[in-house]
């Protein structure tokens, strides 16, 4: 009975050996498989450098395309500025009123004077011409067609000679002062400002002895009629009538009171009442 239970306890020891062993070994294996395995949910740390790269590509590709931009705007301005000479060099001589400059900026301008250019708009195939008024700035023309912008630059070049023709005329004006003006008998012949015209009075000779003819006639009062003197008698007899009702009306009131109140106040503080 002895050897069957050492036999059976040393199995049974064998057995938890080999489990304890199993164990381990699977404990090993996931972890081996844990530092292996790569999550899909782990966030990637950012990389700066490659940012940064990819920024100045980005930057470099923008820059390209806006100086291919500006380059067409240029040349399209360069074409226009061909087509406006010969109307600018048509001004007077020795006149720097007009002055074509070509503006190298990142929006780039063609401007004609101090207040007038022409630009590209946003599709970089239309002209604009604007002018800088008091107002505010004015859109003088818009088109694709160099044409139509050289014919609006034509008028506005002819307005502005023409204003500093004018301009140049009322300074002369100024300056040479008002000019006198011929004396007239009868005043000038403008209406509705002409002056009075002054007529001479006649005096006789002083060797005429006759009498004036014309003498001054004394003036003759107007009558005065029968139903205005009956008005004005009766407005009299009204004023009389209303004089004498307003003294007894004021003798009754100052009696009426000396019966009722004055009467007593006399007899106290004064003595008896007269009546």
């Amino acid at each position: 009975m002895a050897p069957i239970c050492a036999e059976s306890s040393r199995r049974l020891g064998q057995l938890a050996v080999r489990r304890i062993h199993a164990t381990l070994i699977s404990e090993r294996a996931d972890k081996y498989e844990s530092m292996d395995d790569k999550p899909q949910n782990v966030p990637v740390q950012p990389d700066l450098v490659a940012s940064i790269r990819q920024a100045r590509v980005e930057n470099a590709e923008r820059a390209d395309a806006i100086a291919e931009v500006r380059e067409l705007e240029i040349v399209r301005l360069q074409a226009l500025e061909s087509a406006l000479e010969p109307v600018v060099d048509q001004a007077p001589q020795g006149l720097d009123l007009f002055d074509l400059a070509l503006t190298q900026s990142e929006h780039p301008r063609l401007f004609l004077d101090m207040i007038a250019f022409v630009d590209m708009a946003h599709d970089k195939r239309t002209y604009r011409f604007f002018q800088d008024t008091r107002n505010g700035r004015v859109l003088m023309a818009e088109s694709q067609s160099v044409d139509t912008i050289v014919a609006a630059v034509a008028d506005y070049v002819a307005r502005r000679l023409v204003e500093r023709e004018r301009a140049v005329t009322v300074d002369s004006r100024v300056a040479e002062g008002p000019r006198p003006q011929p004396a007239e008998a009868n005043g000038p012949a403008t209406w509705p400002i002409g002056r009075p015209r002054t007529r001479a009075l006649h005096v006789p000779p002083p060797a005429a002895s006759e009498p004036l003819a014309v003498t001054e006639q004394p003036r003759v009062r107007p009558r005065r009629g029968i139903m205005r003197l009956l008005g004005d008698a009766l407005s009299l007899f009204l004023m009389l009538v209303g004089s004498i009702t307003l003294a007894l009306l004021l003798g009754v009131g100052v009696y009426w009171a000396w019966i009722t109140r004055l009467s007593d106040l006399w007899a106290r503080w004064i003595g008896p009442p007269p009546f």
